[in-house]
């Protein structure tokens, strides 16, 4: 009930700012959106970070499955924040974000002091599937109002995906952007966990493990094995296809059920990326991420992964 009135208040505020220049209108929607992820932040046991398209909903899914399984739980909900908390206080609350908004209500921009303190997750993909996954949610999934929230190009536009992943303000240089901050923070961060999409495929119950042990609240090896059955690229889909988890707005609903581009869970193919390009695209895109990717997150030649 509180997301719902919070949902209700923001679009009565906004709309009560009609007359005013749309980039006013956009400003103070996302300043009461920065303020509402304060307020969460403030209050959760976790923070799990990710740019869109990065495996989050993967993940929620499989917490999800681990904490009803773990509890003995009978909800359709998805986990979200703390929804399965309220049931019960063994389960923590955790609050995903994609770290859109806070700084426009913190001001802080140029770091990561809001979270200093907190528990970070961080779930990184490399940024050039990201950039892919991106322009199809752009095209089939999302709504126009959050294309303009976001500086997407407009509803509509004729761009192609190339463009559309060379482009500053929604493509590789913008996730790049994102990357490079938290690069740059998370050794500030003293309870801080990278885990990233790949080694996620490569290993899904250990590095869920890694996961829940992180959190603090560490399950079975039959717990494990159960979340990431559940949550498997075949059963998602299925779920996905029969709305199973409507109650928790449309997170996992396919936007056109003929037209498998418009569903939340699409291919997750680990460097799919590359089948969608010419060799002269692929050699351009490769460029852009070395010469600007911090290499922490071993996407490029430079040196390994860490916190792994």
């Amino acid at each position: 009930m509180h997301n719902i009135w919070k949902q209700i208040s923001r679009r009565l505020v906004v709309s009560a700012a009609f007359f005013r220049p749309e980039s006013e209108r956009i400003a103070l929607e996302r300043r009461l959106r920065g303020k509402e992820e304060a307020r969460k932040l403030a209050l959760c046991d976790a923070v799990i970070v990710s740019f869109g398209k990065s495996g989050r909903t993967w993940l929620r899914v499989m917490l999800s499955r681990f904490y009803k399984t773990k509890h003995g739980l009978a909800s359709d909900q998805l986990l979200g924040f703390d929804n399965l908390h309220k049931q019960n206080p063994a389960i923590p609350k955790l609050f995903f974000t994609h770290d859109n908004y806070l700084k426009d209500y913190t001001g802080h921009a140029d770091s990561k002091i809001d979270y200093y303190g907190h528990k970070v997750i961080l779930l990184a993909r490399d940024p050039r599937d990201v950039a892919v996954s991106q322009f199809f949610q752009w095209k089939f999934r999302m709504r126009p109002a959050k294309k303009k929230l976001n500086r997407y190009p407009p509803h509509g536009a004729d761009i192609s995906l190339f463009e559309f992943v060379m482009n500053e303000d929604a493509g590789l240089p913008k996730i790049i952007a994102f990357l490079n901050l938290w690069a740059r923070e998370m050794d500030k961060i003293d309870d801080f966990l990278l885990v990233r999409y790949e080694d996620m495929r490569a290993d899904t119950a250990g590095q869920l493990k890694r996961i829940t042990d992180f959190l603090g609240t560490p399950g079975t090896d039959a717990e494990i094995r159960d979340a990431v059955d559940y949550a498997s690229v075949e059963n998602m889909r299925r779920l996905e296809q029969e709305r199973k988890f409507w109650l928790s707005g449309n997170r996992l609903v396919p936007k056109d059920r003929n037209n498998p581009d418009s569903y939340k869970v699409r291919r997750a193919k680990v460097g799919g990326w590359r089948d969608y390009f010419d060799d002269d695209q692929v050699e351009r895109i490769n460029a852009l991420v070395e010469d600007r990717l911090d290499p922490v997150y071993g996407y490029t030649s430079g040196k390994k992964v860490v916190n792994l």
